[in-house]
């Protein structure tokens, strides 16, 4: 299975068109007041970390045309809001999705974190680009063939924080609207959470006051293992309160794994869960054509 798993994430990078990269802003990011050094990308092919970002982009991943459900998510890979992991929680996942015949699009937000700013402020740079993000992405639906009822959003670590904060803060924008692109929807239609972060403070059983849960919020799936650093609680606490809301959802917890197993190959369940988050996507009819 794992061997036919792989193959099915190099056909879809292989026989997919090339990704193309589109600007996330139209000049100047709202709030960007510091300049933080040259951006620069560190490690070997497979697990490249990329940092003082500031050229904001989208990056998307069309699966081939016979394979394409007309579904899209966007990824937001982790890093602690200091630099973003860019294969096994970027590129990996969007060649993951290509095979499931979704539209990946890799978000490049703000990163590090800038030395005014905290997670819970409303205009949290990395937010602000989330919420742009996904209103570009639907209102590109159009031209692209997708279906702008079945957009999402895929975080891990960090990026898992990062989708949390979108799908439960998309009532309010983080910034003051520039263009018409603003004018569309920043609601993910559904989230996938993978070892999110930063969503209950440690020792905690709340939600940080950040995390918004009602009963507006998309369906969301989660994974997590039971040793992970980041304790499980913000996975555990984040699906009872979506329970309490009514929102349907689903919690994956494995033994092991640790953290930041992203879309590596290893022989422990954790690296099921794409398999799993797959069938959950069909039951929720995402994967529908």
């Amino acid at each position: 299975m794992r061997v036919f798993v792989a193959l099915v994430f190099l056909s879809a990078a292989a026989s997919a068109a090339e990704p193309t990269v589109i600007d996330l802003w139209p000049g100047k990011p709202p709030g960007e007041t510091r300049e933080v050094g040259e951006e620069k990308i560190t490690g070997e092919k497979g697990g490249r970390q990329l940092t003082n970002v500031t050229k904001l982009t989208i990056t998307v991943y069309r699966p081939d045309k016979d394979r394409d459900t007309g579904a899209a998510v966007l990824i937001a890979p982790g890093g602690h809001y200091n630099f973003l992991a860019w294969d096994h929680e970027g590129e990996d996942a969007a060649a993951w999705l290509n095979s499931l015949g979704v539209t990946g699009v890799l978000l490049k937000y703000r990163v590090p974190r800038r030395p005014d700013e905290s997670r819970d402020d409303p205009g949290f740079g990395p937010h602000q680009d989330a919420q742009r993000a996904m209103s570009l992405v639907r209102s590109k639906a159009k031209d692209w063939g997708i279906d702008p009822k079945r957009i999402g959003m895929l975080g891990f670590s960090a990026g898992g924080h990062l989708t949390a904060s979108t799908a439960t803060n998309f009532d309010k924008r983080a910034y003051e609207p520039i263009d018409d692109i603003d004018k569309e929807s920043c609601r993910p239609d559904f989230a996938v959470l993978i070892y999110p972060a930063y969503l209950v403070d440690k020792g905690k059983k709340e939600l940080n006051p950040e995390i918004r849960v009602d009963g507006k919020a998309p369906p969301m799936f989660f994974a997590h293992a039971g040793n992970d650093p980041i304790e499980v609680e913000n996975s555990v606490v984040m699906y009872l309160a979506l329970k309490k809301a009514k929102v349907s959802s689903e919690l994956h917890l494995y033994s092991a794994g640790g953290h930041g197993f992203g879309l590596r190959k290893s022989n422990l369940p954790c690296s099921t869960w794409p398999q799993q988050c797959a069938a959950w996507l069909r039951q929720q009819g995402i994967l529908e054509r």
